[in-house]
């Protein structure tokens, strides 16, 4: 069972932290494109601790290039930043057809603002000044929609995940994993039947800290346990190793 994150009120002024927990809900990154310091390091560690990996963008040209290198569970977007107009981004990803889900959050609270971002390609809209934990349950709505279409159980075969519980079953028999373990999981079944390479699992487990590992004994070691922690309560083997290649969870034929 993952540990759920407490309550916190978020007030711009209160918060001076200056680092970021890569830990995340369902192997799901998040890029948060907002140029304040103080709020934008505030929601990487609430999400964080809420078990996502953040990354961050505080200017216009940063989120450019990484919403075209890379592909996010949501985008948490100021649409208002000091070298451009988020709204541009938007059009990006509706140009490049990427299918990132995008919470718009702005201090402009008029109407005309909302509806542009959201015809423009946004999935919601939360106005300055908010609650942390309304953030989080609207990029959660956002995933959910988007990666396993509103569901708050998910099956494969004769794996159930409790979305909500953060609770992985086999059988009816409870698995317990860790956190990375989970996050696993939820990546190869949300990838399920797809050849995924080592760097991909690593860039979505670790998010930008990923250099920070100069091999991938930590993949192996993860994908061993969750193996092994399957393999106990009676699961068959999904996870097949693809030389060369990476690895495919799927059902052997």
């Amino acid at each position: 069972m993952i540990d759920v994150a407490h309550f916190q009120i978020f007030k711009f002024s209160n918060f001076q932290i200056e680092f970021r927990i890569p830990n995340h809900l369902s192997c799901m990154k998040i890029l948060i494109i907002e140029d304040e310091k103080a709020l934008a390091n505030s929601i990487a560690t609430y999400l964080g601790n809420d078990n996502y990996v953040c990354e961050l963008a505080p200017t216009f040209d940063i989120a450019l290039e990484k919403t075209s290198l890379y592909d996010y569970a949501c985008i948490i977007l100021d649409i208002t930043l000091p070298d451009g107009n988020g709204l541009e981004i938007l059009k990006h990803l509706k140009k490049q057809n990427k299918t990132d889900g995008v919470l718009i959050i702005s201090a402009k609270n008029s109407l005309d603002d909302k509806v542009q971002g959201l015809k423009t390609g946004a999935d919601d809209y939360l106005s300055k000044p908010f609650h942390l934990p309304e953030l989080a349950a609207r990029v959660e709505a956002i995933i959910r929609r988007k990666s396993f279409s509103g569901q708050s159980i998910i099956e494969f075969d004769e794996i159930a995940v409790d979305l909500d519980a953060k609770q992985v079953s086999v059988k009816n028999k409870n698995v317990d994993l860790t956190r990375k373990e989970y996050d696993l999981l939820m990546y190869f079944i949300a990838n399920k039947n797809k050849v995924i390479s080592k760097g991909a699992i690593a860039e979505h487990l670790w998010g930008d800290n990923m250099d920070l590992a100069d091999n991938y004994d930590f993949i192996y070691a993860h994908i061993k346990n969750l193996r092994k922690k399957l393999l106990q309560v009676g699961c068959p083997d999904y996870i097949q190793s693809v030389y060369g290649m990476g690895y495919k969870f799927g059902i052997a034929k």
